[in-house]
């Protein structure tokens, strides 16, 4: 048995390619919608490198979870070897390569998610407590990196350049300052969207801490229901969410200027 980061069982499926032909079908899939794309113009510039920032963000997130868990007695994703920088090890099939590229296609915008870090609460010294610090450590990865993102900014870009980004929404000439920037705007998206007090999401942890220990089996009973609810959301509530991201974005660029 391994544990998702809820703690729900799942048993390990015995029908598995070996390693380097999961690693060639994962890439030659993610090269063919790439190329799909960008061959229907549906990603520009900015958004390929929204992509090659948003991928490591992601990485680190996930790996934060095991990192702090294993801190507090659970070796589970160590074991499993999830405390790997290897992109292919948190690649979910579906989430991060079916789902963002729908969507990118019907012009929504790219949303997904990464395989999550098996964690075992029955492990942890103090599993309720502590669970919340686990799932807590992925969006506070994400806002350390967007406030490392911050500072790189500030010090490779020069004054005048950062207030015209800040007044006019223009994005930086220079492709470091680029990267740099979308980055920031990368984390703090994917760190807010995480707070979401919703399954699956790092806020579910607060929210299930604050159900009395009395009613946890009737919510977990429903919680398997709640999986899709946030990208639900996102689809009938697109256009406040995009209003959303276009305030963190202009918060963003006036914050560095």
């Amino acid at each position: 048995m391994t544990y998702d980061g809820y703690g729900t069982a799942r048993r390990s499926s015995r029908w598995r390619l070996p390693g380097s032909q999961r690693t060639w079908i994962i890439v030659i899939v993610a090269a063919a919608l790439v190329v799909i794309l960008l061959e229907t113009h549906r990603l520009d510039r900015f958004e390929i490198i929204y992509f090659c920032v948003l991928i490591p963000s992601i990485i680190l997130h996930e790996i934060s979870h095991g990192v702090v868990a294993l801190a507090f007695g659970d070796d589970t994703a160590k074991r499993a070897g999830r405390l790997s920088l290897n992109p292919i090890r948190h690649v979910d099939p579906v989430g991060t390569l079916l789902v963002p590229a729908i969507l990118t296609l019907s012009g929504i915008g790219a949303y997904g998610w990464a395989k999550p870090v098996p964690v075992n609460p029955n492990r942890l010294r103090s599993p309720r407590n502590q669970m919340v610090v686990v799932s807590m450590a992925g969006p506070l990865t994400n806002f350390l990196l967007a406030a490392a993102c911050a500072v790189v900014f500030i010090v490779i870009t020069p004054a005048g350049i950062r207030q015209i980004v800040a007044v006019g929404g223009y994005f930086p000439p220079t492709l470091l300052e680029q990267i740099v920037f979308i980055g920031g705007v990368a984390n703090l998206v994917l760190g807010a969207f995480n707070l979401i007090p919703c399954p699956p999401l790092d806020g579910s942890a607060v929210l299930e801490r604050m159900i009395p220990a009395r009613s946890l089996p009737g919510y977990y009973r429903i919680r398997p229901l709640l999986m899709f609810l946030p990208l639900v959301v996102i689809l009938l509530f697109y256009s406040e969410w995009a209003y959303l991201i276009d305030h963190l974005f202009n918060w963003w660029a006036s914050l560095l200027g």
